[in-house]
């Protein structure tokens, strides 16, 4: 087993490759089960965020009675249904569970 000190000890690795070694990107587990649903839950997660957001901006901003504010608001509703059709679209299509012929008998 490797102690702080066998670590300090090791002269430093050079090049590029030695500094982004902890940040690679494993191939084999995006493409597993557990990826894909990883994926999947993180796409689904910033939709829902963004609608938050979206509508918390949305109604700070309309109370000023402002014109600009108006069509801020205006403009955050509709960003507010793009996003949440996005997230339905990923519900529906990703994470909904699936039935089959077996399911419906």
């Amino acid at each position: 087993m490797l102690s702080a000190r066998d670590h300090r000890d090791r002269p430093p690795e050079e090049g590029a490759a030695a500094v982004l070694q902890g940040f690679a990107v494993d191939k084999t587990f995006l493409s597993s089960l557990k990826g894909i649903l990883l994926e999947t839950e993180l796409d689904f997660l910033r939709c829902v965020s963004a609608i938050i957001i979206f509508l918390v901006v949305s109604f700070a901003a309309v109370t000023s009675r402002d014109g600009a504010a108006i069509a801020a608001f205006v403009f955050g509703i509709i960003l507010v249904s793009v996003f949440a059709y996005d997230a339905f679209k990923i519900y529906r299509t990703e994470m909904a569970p699936r039935t089959t012929q077996d399911d419906q008998q």
